[in-house]
């Protein structure tokens, strides 16, 4: 069975479509690696993991960098919280808080 990948919502999927061309084909490329193989079997540079659940996706284009930040729930079933483009060293931290907020209410409404 493979992985399904879901948006927290539309805004969240029409922003991360959004981004440039170079940075949005490495997070789909990505995307597919992960409904293919599992988040498991990726891992570094393309999945970093924070702990409690939450995972980045990592897409580096010649435009900058994207990060995604998804959870697991039940049945193989990946929900995208969030993204953004890069602008510091630092992942901003309420991008994180965000994240973390969004993957508590996925989790509890199942």
């Amino acid at each position: 069975m493979k992985w399904s990948v879901n948006f927290y919502s539309d805004s969240v999927k029409k922003s991360i479509m959004d981004w440039p061309i170079g940075i949005n084909a490495k997070f789909v490329w990505i995307i597919e690696l992960i409904q293919d193989f599992g988040p498991n079997k990726i891992g570094m540079p393309h999945i970093k993991s924070f702990g409690q659940g939450l995972f980045e996706v990592r897409a580096k284009g010649k435009e900058g960098i994207g990060r995604a930040f998804f959870c697991i729930v039940v049945n193989k079933k990946i929900i995208i919280l969030n993204g953004f483009i890069k602008k510091t060293q630092k992942t901003p931290l309420n991008e994180i808080e965000l994240a973390k907020k969004r993957m508590k209410e996925v989790n509890k409404n199942g």
